[in-house]
């Protein structure tokens, strides 16, 4: 039998070495997905404008409730102790001038008042518009200061900031009501509650003081009305200095649930600030990190965001 023999193979020729792409050193650059991402200008003016939004939000939250109760009891506590300073150099204001005759300034303490039944202590400032009461209770300037003859008027804010008329309605016939200013202290006796449509109060007689105390009927932060505690004068009237303003010489911001439209401009300004520092915050989280950028910058956003909102406030009807 014959055997078939395979056909004969070709000798192997070698095969070239595999020759690999050169690798980058490691400081050459950082993976694809490392690299920062492209510049997108919507996108940034987007994050600031929602770092804008939060920042005022939160800021009026704050304002409307812990912030400003907080701003308030400063204020306070910082107007008790030049009151009783000037009360006890006998340089407390009894007029619309102070004791130097210049005209007394808007905002300036005037008078202790105490209501017992309610609990309340409060410094009493001059003027009524928004920004004077968010430290407290204020004297409206047309009308006499406490203790003289004639209906004197104090307003304070029904819920923000220190809220210190929120329980006035509460206020039974024949509360004591006292207040102290640089003349002495004048003892009221409240005679009644008030709403929009109730009977006004008998005309005083000659040598007769009365006390009305304002503030907003409504819910929380909803002022939709006003409520009036009225109360006659039980002892003697003070004499009364020459006035520089008379009944209606004020304006619409120092009325009832009146406005500050010149707040406008300080809203604008602070505004403009926060959106600065909301671009500038955006930028930085591309460039220099997350946690950096934002440990740094909230801060400033709180700070800016309470600012914007406390000038928007004054916005707001001065009674809330």
């Amino acid at each position: 039998m014959t055997t078939v023999l395979p056909p004969s193979q070709p000798p192997q020729q070698p095969q070239p070495p595999v020759q690999l792409p050169p690798q980058p050193p490691p400081s050459a650059g950082r993976a694809p997905r490392d690299a920062a991402p492209p510049a997108r200008p919507g996108m940034a003016l987007a994050g600031a404008g929602l770092c804008v939004l939060a920042a005022v939000l939160l800021g009026f939250v704050a304002n409307l409730t812990v912030v400003g109760h907080l701003q308030h009891a400063r204020d306070q506590q910082t107007a008790y102790d030049e009151l009783r300073k000037q009360l006890a150099t006998g340089t407390a204001p009894v007029g619309q001038r102070t004791y130097d005759g210049k005209p007394l300034a808007a905002g300036a303490p005037l008078a202790l008042l105490r209501i017992p039944a309610l609990g309340l202590k409060e410094v009493v400032f001059e003027g009524t518009t928004s920004g004077v009461l968010t430290s407290g209770p204020g004297h409206r300037r047309d009308t006499p200061m406490p203790g003289q003859a004639g209906t004197s008027v104090i307003m304070g804010r029904q819920w923000g900031y220190g809220s210190p008329f929120n329980d006035l309605e509460k206020l039974p016939r024949g509360a004591r009501i006292e207040i102290t200013t640089g003349q002495g202290r004048a003892v009221y006796e409240v005679v009644g509650v008030r709403r929009p449509g109730d009977r006004l109060p008998a005309a005083l007689g000659q040598g007769q003081g009365r006390l009305t105390l304002i503030t907003a009927t409504g819910g929380p932060y909803t002022p939709h009305g006003i409520l009036r505690v009225d109360a006659r004068l039980t002892g003697p009237v003070q004499p009364s200095p020459p006035r520089i303003l008379r009944a209606g010489w004020i304006g619409a911001s120092e009325e009832a649930l009146g406005t500050e439209g010149g707040a406008w401009l300080a809203v604008f300004l602070w505004s403009q600030a926060l959106l600065a520092a909301a671009l500038l915050t955006v930028w930085a989280h591309r460039v220099w990190g997350r946690w950096q950028t934002w440990i740094t910058a909230v801060p400033v956003l709180t700070a800016l965001g309470l600012a914007v909102s406390g000038a928007a406030v004054r916005l707001l009807p001065n009674l809330l």
